[in-house]
């Protein structure tokens, strides 16, 4: 992925013993040369990470390359984890062993819940992390998982080798070449280059390669790609200034507090490592009319901003800001960058302007106008490639056995690059077995709403998660990943540990015995009201409630429902997680019934595959050529995943459900034949 200079190169194997889940690994390798390793994942970012340690957890042998090992986990850009959406895909990736979530409650200096006015569905899990910390705890973590070794280097190239028959492709990958010229051979490779594919790095009109500030792009790895085939597009980003703590006047701006007590990301973790008291504040400002005025005055010195390569719509710069949204002031959060750094993160200044109308700017800004630049806001542009060439596997349609995470495949944002990373780790090591892939659909988790909407809409902008993404958002929610995804993680995978799995199946068991004895419980609206009489129950009410109804009234919780009927649900009250997931199944009873039905339509859909083999582009099915190259190109795996592929019409689903049908009978027919003759 980076380039590395020394032909020689540090290397760390944990040496512990395998986990619990193992499989048996062979290689089908059309080469004399037998595999150095089972998956090799290349980069040791967020999406790297986890795909290293979830090949590792289901027991490939498993290598991480990277450029430098005191990188691995950096946060490059924001200091912070989660919010409206992603803190969803935290959850989930919890849910399957990932880590993510336990080392951000390793690190977090502040924890708040957004979205908290609105339901529990919606609710968004956020922290401010310590830089140094989380690396530190990220790097610790990696370099004692057992069957993982890490390897400083930079892949240049990729070995490839005739395809496997019985899959598409046009050739299978079986190994990577390093910047040094040495070669390695595995089973499956993962690419998460994250911004570093062709990367440029602009302050003003001055650009130079990098990846990020500090490190070198990787530009053979990019040529690979492109020579094989795949479509490359190019996008880009940016990160605002770093302002010295001392020089930024505190007391007249807006303090927002954390919440007390923090509320963990991990299933795992009771308490985080912070003590509530100790947590630190953010604060806010606001642009002013003068810093939009040096940012129109000064556009011709911004050769970023005047690109036509798309940016980030949703963490747009400060001049895309003005330029949109004119004649307004703008939010800008002062957030501390971990306990003891004197830097602040101004989340929402991302700019590109040259580094002296940088500080010029800043001193417009309230509560700024001594502040002090550490290092200067600048853009990156890179390379990514077109996701509808990937499967819901995150395998790639072209190249079998090489999986892309990351930004690579047009998101932005650690937590969307977390979920891609752990799935395609997964997958790669269950290639490599022989194993059927592990599939997140989009009525089972944001982490199979993301992949579906990469693989069948594509993107031509960073892609960043919303609630408002998934249709079934009302089952899809924080509290409830483990119930959806560990026991396939479990089961299907072997991904999970078994305390994990032992702790699921416990709140499971748990929530299940509460749910019934909450529903046991029955009594009139007249008696309801005289045992708990703070209560509003409607007169009218004639028929027989339940404890379960009860608490869906605003006010009422498991502890008010205990005293007022101790027997049988003062049990289910003492356990605080237990106590609150119950009050939002009852919450969310009556609507999942309802979304439910709408589910099983989906999943009816998704349950009807298509043939890995089809040729969409010389199929005659009565589709015209736009729909015959829209479905080669993404080549989906089912009749749900093709009918929400733009330009996809309802016309051309049954034309293609018609012919698939003729296409397996034709198949099946050919298949017997072929046994008949050779028997005769």
């Amino acid at each position: 992925m980076f380039r590395f200079s020394s032909c020689c190169c540090r290397c760390f194997d944990s040496g512990l013993s395998k986990p619990l889940h193992k499989l048996r690994f062979c290689s089908s390798h059309s080469v004399d040369i037998p595999p150095d390793y089972d998956v090799i994942v290349v980069g040791g970012g967020h999406a790297g990470t986890e795909a290293a340690a979830a090949a590792s957890r289901i027991g490939a042998r498993t290598l991480l390359i990277t450029h430098k090992i005191e990188t691995i986990g950096q946060m490059s850009c924001n200091p912070s984890f989660g919010g409206i959406g992603k803190g969803h895909l935290m959850r989930e990736v919890d849910a399957l062993d990932g880590l993510c979530a336990q080392i951000c409650d390793k690190s977090g200096i502040h924890y708040k819940v957004l979205n908290r006015c609105k339901g529990p569905a919606v609710w968004g899990l956020r922290a401010q992390i310590d830089r140094k910390l989380y690396k530190k705890e990220m790097q610790k973590e990696i370099l004692s998982t057992p069957n993982l070794t890490v390897r400083e280097g930079s892949v240049e190239d990729l070995l490839t080798t005739e395809p496997e028959q019985q899959h598409s492709g046009k050739c299978r990958v079986t190994g990577v070449i390093l910047g040094d010229g040495s070669k390695l051979h595995c089973g499956s490779v993962v690419l998460t280059n994250g911004t570093f594919l062709r990367g440029t790095i602009g302050i003003g009109l001055k650009s130079f390669p990098a990846g990020r500030l500090g490190d070198q792009p990787s530009i053979g790895l990019a040529h690979t790609l492109e020579n094989l085939g795949f479509a490359l597009g190019r996008l880009k980003t940016g990160t605002p200034p770093r302002i010295a703590k001392d020089s930024v006047n505190f007391s007249v701006l807006q303090k927002s507090t954390a919440d007390i007590p923090p509320v963990p990301f991990s299933f795992l973790t009771d308490s985080v490592w912070i003590q509530p008291e100790e947590q630190l504040p953010c604060h806010l400002t606001y642009t002013s009319p003068k810093v939009e005025q040096i940012i129109k005055e000064n556009l011709h010195l911004n050769s970023h901003v005047r690109e036509t390569t798309q940016g980030p719509r949703y963490c747009p710069s400060i001049e895309s800001k003005v330029l949109r949204f004119p004649n307004r002031t703008h939010q800008l959060w002062l957030e501390p960058e971990g306990l003891d750094s004197d830097v602040i993160y101004p989340q929402g200044l991302s700019v590109t302007l040259p580094a002296e109308l940088q500080d010029q700017l800043i001193k417009h800004i309230r509560g700024l106008e001594n502040a002090k630049i550490i290092q200067p806001g600048y853009g990156v542009q890179y390379d990514y490639m077109d996701p509808r060439q990937i499967s819901p596997s995150l395998e790639t349609h072209l190249v079998q056995r090489l999986f892309f995470a990351g930004q690579i495949n047009g998101t932005t944002g650690y937590e969307e690059a977390a979920a891609q990373g752990v799935m395609a780790g997964i997958n790669a090591g269950l290639r490599v077995s022989g194993k059927a892939p592990f599939i997140v659909s989009r009525t089972e988790g944001y982490i199979g709403v993301l992949i579906d909407d990469l693989t069948t809409l594509g993107t031509n902008e960073p892609y960043r998660m919303f609630t408002s993404r998934a249709e079934f958002r009302l089952s899809l929610r924080p509290d409830n990943a483990d119930y959806r995804l560990t026991f396939r993680g479990y089961e299907e995978a072997g991904c999970v540990t078994q305390r994990r799995y032992t702790q699921a199946l416990e709140m499971k068991n748990s929530l299940d015995e509460g749910l019934a004895a909450l529903k046991s419980v029955q009594f009139s609206a007249t008696k309801w009201m005289q045992r708990l009489p703070t209560v509003p129950i409607s007169i009218k009410k004639t028929s027989i409630l339940s404890a379960l109804d009860m608490l869906r009234y605003q006010g009422i919780d498991m502890e008010k429902l205990a005293q007022a009927i101790p027997d049988p649900l003062l049990k289910f009250s003492k356990c605080k997680e237990l106590a609150e997931r119950l009050k939002i199944e009852a919450i969310y009873e009556l609507c999942m019934a309802s979304q439910q039905h709408e589910m099983k339509e989906v999943q009816q859909d998704e349950a009807l595959c298509l043939p890995e083999d089809i040729d969409y582009r010389n199929i005659d099915a009565g589709l015209c050529l736009e729909v015959r190259e829209k479905l080669a190109l993404s080549r989906p795996l089912t009749i749900g995943a093709a009918s929400r592929i733009p330009g996809i019409t309802p016309s051309a689903i049954v034309n293609l459900l018609r012919f698939v049908k003729n296409y397996k009978q034709e198949k099946e027919s050919s298949l017997e034949t072929e046994c008949i003759l050779k028997n005769t």
